[in-house]
């Protein structure tokens, strides 16, 4: 595993209005992969859940329904712009049983163990994640649950092949690798837990696949695209001329239909795990 010295990484998408309302967006398409994962881990009414790197609080509030009223989700990022999306929402929703916190929940510290640790696409852009799951497993009391959920963009690839799709994928991950985000970080989840000290853990995979007018991946891809355009262009991996964003998604869309082809996402792998109790300090 490489570590913090030896690579370094920023957040190439940013936190204005427009990616936080596409991170929603993205959680309402993908929720119901992540629900899947928390249930069979074992996220249950009455549990005090952290959610690392909130965003703009998606698993934070699929986890609250989860949890339910006797049970308090926490939500921690280290951008305030992000945390105070989410709070607003939460306020907006109504919900009590959630709430947002500024700061790195590695580094940061509660007062009171959590039941569980979750968190979704958040690993991929630490640039050492071997360290920061370690870090994290001082927060769950013992015998809780350490869950995360990554991409694979490996796994994402049209059939028969698309170009416009297919260069669309070349320029997101060109980006998100060249600004330090692992982009197979689902890939890794079992040797970096393994590493930071705890069981190997389950894994599985989920992936979104469809084709025809419908399909939802190709605004989903376009989006991503039109947040990491600024990084894009200063990295010279492309110009907006070449991306023509405001037509991408739809021609992405008339590459499909007129291939009669389909197109499949990133893989998303969940790992989940029951931390050991000699894993968790007993320092409250």
């Amino acid at each position: 595993m490489e570590t913090q010295a030896s690579r370094q990484s920023f957040y190439a998408l940013g936190h204005s209005d427009q990616e936080l309302q596409r991170l929603s967006r993205q959680s309402q398409i993908f929720g119901h992969f992540t629900r899947q994962l928390f249930e069979e881990a074992g996220i249950s009414p009455g549990m005090r859940i952290l959610d690392v790197g909130c965003g703009s609080g998606g698993v934070a509030f699929l986890a609250a329904e989860l949890v339910g009223l006797s049970g308090e989700v926490v939500g921690a990022d280290r951008e305030r712009a992000a945390v105070e999306w989410a709070n607003a929402l939460a306020h907006s929703r109504g919900m009590r049983n959630v709430k947002f916190v500024e700061g790195d929940p590695a580094e940061i510290e509660f007062g009171q163990h959590f039941d569980a640790i979750v968190g979704r696409l958040v690993l991929m852009y630490y640039p050492d994640p071997v360290d920061t799951v370690h870090k994290l497993m001082r927060h769950v009391r013992p015998g809780g649950l350490i869950v995360f959920q990554e991409l694979d963009m490996a796994n994402a690839r049209s059939l028969p092949v698309a170009p416009v799709f297919e260069q669309a994928q070349k320029w997101m991950k060109r980006t998100l690798s060249a600004t330090g985000a692992r982009i197979e970080m689902g890939l890794e989840l079992y040797p970096v837990f393994v590493a930071a000290g705890l069981p190997g853990p389950s894994l599985r995979l989920h992936a979104l696949i469809g084709g025809g007018p419908q399909c939802p991946l190709y605004e989903l891809l376009a989006e991503v695209i039109q947040s990491l355009l600024p990084v894009m262009e200063d990295m010279k991996i492309a110009t907006a001329a070449e991306v023509e964003i405001s037509t991408l998604a739809q021609r992405m869309r008339d590459e499909i239909v007129a291939l009669k082809g389909i197109v499949v996402s990133s893989g998303f792998i969940g790992a989940g795990v029951v931390a050991h109790a000699a894993l968790a300090t007993e320092s409250w």
